[in-house]
């Protein structure tokens, strides 16, 4: 019997999940003949001269090169010297190379082609901070602010190949300094503005950052927010950080000593600055971003993107998956340090689109902020997570409805698995049963999704219509055998043009990740499962990453900072279903002889990871035990741990070395 309300729950949320696959669900959107033959997909399979969708993915994934370079083509992507091929296998699949020999700069692309167009003139960002404070950049303005910091960081003496960080706050100044880093053949190094300074410290040095762009702080809930004291904080432990760009709007900032400040104002004040800067000819495959994703072992890992991957196939995804059009406005509510931050804005400019930014909690000062912003803003495309509108479903439906929200055409969403309610809630209550939601679940190492909706197909709640075009995904059993109606692991079995480059200084641990486990295929590490009618579900993680409202944290990261403690010795960190959140973190520690393991101790703990990885991903609880599930080798058993923690079965157990570990693991979930 499971006496804990947390292990029912996980039970159930599982339980539900897998029931739905299997049982299969109703049909409740179907797309209308006009806005299938109005959208990109049905355009792109027209103009191509296929004959169905089916032919598409097809083609898609059994002639790689074919898709590809129809994509590049078709999305105007253009290059300083021409590519001699789009790919190359010869190193293997993992190590594919794209737009072989080709010189292009992503920025050229995004900013520089429009000049004397009608795109020029329209808007890049629409944009809105907590305060209540908007603007608006057209593109022209746009370029013409990238080019002055672009300007600047060169007259810092940055350039081709330095990696830069950006620690911000979710205004238009992150998108000028992400494409300013870019355009000087840079390296883009997107930072969650919530980090602690641990976290900050670990990814500049793995990077060799040689400069950070930052800000003096930021309003959440009404209160200010100092983003520039973590990066005092941060500096002094970079040795080689040499140029810190804070934005000032708070006037709070702090002396720094370690490395040279300078004003982001004066900067792009200084007459003395060419604005009209010419972008760097960089190699197709160049580094344009490493995004640093946790995983379940090790240090964070930096996924390297270049100029022809990340930008191209989230631009794809947003063309053919989620039917953006140059005159929408898409509104994500996300951050610049996860992947949906810099997949905004490399998607919308391409695309000749309007990103909408948000820089605030989602529900001050009262809890209808976001369907108040689509009001004001006319956004077209809202991307929710299923965390999110959890939490805005507790305030009811009045106050979506106070609201004009008929600029909406359609919803997206990612970070976690749905569960049926708060799908049905979204989508009848506030897309009064008219607007398509397009799940989306990929990665940051993807360069987006795997597998995605569409507006050709129709749709059942919490399910993809499949794979992406070009995305050669499958479902397979332990033996790497397809499986159909049943829980497999989500792999992909051809190379794509986003995938990642590998991990910054870390080949094998690329390797290792994501290509060990079946020859010639990319292992992803989720659960996933089609249906009788070929839909597909992802219900979770099959390692050990922790997602807590989207936001990835690998227990090792967190394990480290509680075992740096003087009274804790040793560490074991799990995720748990949660309601709201869709994981919730739960830690288990091993005290030095003599410590108390009081509920003051256990506070300190969860300050001590909120500080380090910040406040959204402390701990719910922290758990004394006198040991904790490991193999011979000394490898914690985390899914035993958890398994044990939800009263689950514990499967195989042959590997554990001390089995009576397990006894205060059950006895705290009691």
């Amino acid at each position: 019997m499971l006496s804990n309300p947390l292990a029912r729950a996980g039970r159930a949320a599982q339980t539900s999940r897998v029931s739905e696959f299997q049982f299969g669900g109703e049909f409740v959107w179907h797309p209308s003949p006009k806005l299938i033959a109005q959208s990109n997909l049905q355009q792109f399979i027209k103009k191509h001269q296929l004959d169905s969708y089916d032919e598409l993915m097809r083609r898609s994934t059994t002639d790689i090169a074919w898709f590809w370079e129809t994509v590049l083509r078709d999305l105007d992507i253009q290059f300083y010297k021409p590519y001699s091929r789009v790919v190359d296998l010869s190193e293997g699949k993992p190590w594919a190379r794209w737009c072989v020999g080709g010189e292009m700069n992503i920025v050229h692309n995004m900013l520089d082609k429009y000049d004397g167009t009608e795109t020029d003139n329209s808007l890049a960002i629409k944009s809105e901070t907590e305060d209540g404070t908007m603007r608006r950049l057209t593109y022209k303005e746009l370029r013409n602010q990238t080019d002055t910091m672009a300007a600047a960081l060169r007259s810092l003496g940055l350039g081709r190949g330095d990696a830069i960080g950006v620690f911000m706050p979710m205004v238009p100044e992150i998108v000028v300094a992400m494409l300013a880093i870019i355009k000087i053949g840079g390296i883009f190094l997107p930072l969650f503005s919530g980090f602690g300074a641990a976290a900050i410290i670990s990814r500049l040095n793995d990077a060799e950052a040689k400069a950070l762009f930052t800000a003096d702080g930021t309003h959440r809930r009404g209160k200010i927010c100092s983003i520039k004291a973590i990066t005092d904080e941060a500096g002094s432990h970079i040795p080689t950080l040499k140029h810190v760009i804070v934005l000032e709007s708070m006037a709070n900032g702090s002396s720094m000593t370690d490395f040279e400040t300078h004003s982001w104002n004066d900067l792009m004040s200084l007459s003395t600055l060419d604005s009209q800067q010419s972008t760097a000819r960089t190699s197709a495959e160049d580094p344009m971003m490493i995004i640093y994703t946790s995983g379940t072992t090790g240090r964070p890992k930096g996924a390297v993107h270049t100029h022809c991957g990340f930008p191209i196939k989230s631009a794809q995804d947003m063309w053919h998956g989620l039917d953006l059009h140059p005159d929408e406005t898409l509104f994500w509510m996300t951050d610049m340090g996860w992947m949906m931050g810099p997949w905004e804005v490399f998607g919308t400019l391409l695309l000749g689109a309007t990103m909408m930014l948000y820089d605030g909690a989602p529900d001050f000062p009262e809890p209808d902020r976001v369907w108040s912003l689509v009001d004001r803003h006319e956004v077209t495309a809202l991307g929710v997570s299923p965390t999110l509108i959890r939490a805005l479903r507790r305030y009811g439906d009045e106050i979506v409805h106070r609201h004009d929200l008929s600029s909406l055409r359609k919803f997206a969403s990612t970070g976690e698995p749905w569960n049926p309610d708060p799908w049905m809630w979204l989508f009848q209550n506030v897309g009064r049963g008219k607007l398509p939601i397009i799940n989306y679940s990929g990665g940051t190492e993807i360069s987006g999704g795997i597998v995605m909706g569409n507006v050709l197909t129709p749709m059942k709640p919490c399910a993809f219509s499949g794979p992406l075009p070009g995305m050669a995904a499958d479902v397979v059993d332990e033996n790497g055998n397809p499986v159909r109606r049943q829980v497999g692991e989500l792999v992909i079995r051809e190379p794509w043009i986003g995938m990642t480059r590998g991990f910054w200084k870390d080949r094998q641990r690329y390797i290792d990740t994501y290509w060990s486990r079946f020859p010639d295929v990319w292992v992803h590490g989720d659960w996933a499962a089609i249906d009788d009618d070929g839909l597909w579900y992802i219900l979770g993680r099959s390692d050990d990453t922790i997602k807590m409202g989207g936001k990835r944290v690998g227990p090792a990261e967190v394990e480290s900072i509680l075992v740096a403690h003087p009274q804790v010795s040793e560490a074991a960190a799990i995720g748990i279903p949660d309601p709201i959140k869709g994981e919730a973190l739960i830690c288990f520690c091993v005290l030095k002889k003599g410590a108390n393991g009081d509920l003051t101790l256990a506070g300190e703990l969860k300050k001590n990871v909120g500080r380090d990885l910040g406040k959204a991903l402390a701990p719910r609880e922290v758990v004394f035990v006198a040991d904790i599930p490991k193999t011979r080798n000394a490898k914690v058993m985390r899914r035993i741990v958890r398994a044990a923690y939800l009263g689950e079965t514990l499967g195989d157990t042959s590997a554990l070395e001390n089995p009576a570990s397990l006894d205060d693991i059950k006895r705290a979930a009691m």
